[in-house]
């Protein structure tokens, strides 16, 4: 079993920052892939970003290339997704989930376990 906790949501204007943290605890994660989804009112839950815990490789959304930056602290076993020049369209419940040997890290199907979920809202 793994347990994520998101932090770090909340209320932004438009142009403006966020930093969110997933602090992943249980399981041992060294070969976990940490990945970011979201899903705003009556849409689908769709991929942002993801980083294998291993390697180090990253994976963004087209929509969020060059705003949004993943990173992780192995010794802390915590993901951060930083989200620079926030959009109105970013607003969403952002969820922290993780899995093991993804084929591809933007498909949803591959992760295994999800956090609750923290709110971004972008006012314009």
């Amino acid at each position: 079993q793994v347990q994520l906790v998101e932090s770090g949501g909340g209320l932004v204007q438009a142009g403006g920052s966020l930093r969110l943290s997933c602090a992943a605890s249980g399981r041992t994660v060294s070969t976990v892939t940490m990945g970011w989804f979201r899903q705003a009112p009556r849409k689908e839950r769709e991929f942002v970003a993801a980083i294998s815990w291993s390697s180090g490789r990253t994976y963004y959304a087209d929509s969020v290339k060059g705003r949004f930056t993943i990173s992780r602290d192995n010794a802390k076993d915590t993901s951060s997704l930083q989200m620079n020049s926030l959009e109105p369209e970013d607003t969403a419940v952002y969820y922290c989930t993780c899995g093991w040997r993804l084929s591809d890290p933007r498909r949803r199907s591959g992760y295994t376990y999800w956090g609750q979920g923290t709110q971004v809202t972008v006012s314009s």
